[in-house]
């Protein structure tokens, strides 16, 4: 428990983010015409990203990892309650691989200039979460998910108009959340930045 103890506000931090996406990913974001492209979940998802970059900086990749199976667990468990079992099935999924690559992309990177490592790491994992999350909660290609968990179908195959054709509304919803996780990814950088200051880098011997 004690190897745990000082990467123990990482996990709390972790585990509310991904808790408060699961939940909040089923509500369009209905505002401004965009409630076919947005969910609300997009805004808050992306802070996982800054909570893993900022552990890799501190503790290095092996605590960094800790925090990312300790918050899926822990994520994965509780949005049982907050969203149906297909959303906590993706969700958990998409955050284990997607953060998973964020480690790895942050490490190899960290030794360039500082703000490199975060906004390529979180970029390319934002991608690949986006792509996983939203093929395995609502495309009907994955709907056997709901049969086999009692869930209502999540589907949402149903065409949209988007860029002067018609595509399943999930797949509006996946475009609008990427770019929102790109603006956020963008934004997380001054918080990053600004930690820097007061967050010292890991230890030689630290893996």
């Amino acid at each position: 428990m004690d190897k745990f103890r000082p990467s123990l506000p990482f996990i709390g931090a972790m585990a509310l983010v991904v808790i408060a996406s699961n939940y909040l990913v089923q509500f369009p974001f209905d505002h401004f015409g965009l409630k076919d492209l947005l969910t609300w979940g997009a805004f808050t998802y992306p802070i996982a990203f800054l909570v893993n970059d900022l552990t890799n900086r501190r503790f290095g990749p092996a605590a960094a990892r800790q925090v990312v199976y300790a918050g899926f667990a822990i994520a994965v468990v509780l949005s049982v309650w907050l969203a149906t079992p297909r959303i906590a099935i993706a969700s958990g999924s998409a955050f284990l691989v997607a953060q998973l690559l964020d480690t790895q992309i942050f490490d190899r990177l960290r030794a360039r200039a500082w703000w490199q490592a975060p906004l390529i790491s979180t970029l390319i994992g934002s991608a690949v979460d986006t792509v996983l999350f939203f093929g395995l909660a609502f495309s009907a290609r994955f709907a056997f998910l709901d049969v086999w968990t009692g869930a209502e179908d999540g589907s949402l195959g149903f065409a949209v108009p988007f860029l002067s054709t018609q595509v399943p509304l999930w797949v509006s919803l996946a475009v609008g959340d990427f770019c929102v996780k790109i603006l956020i990814g963008l934004a997380m950088l001054a918080p990053y930045g600004a930690l820097l200051r007061v967050m010292p880098a890991r230890s030689s011997g630290t893996v």
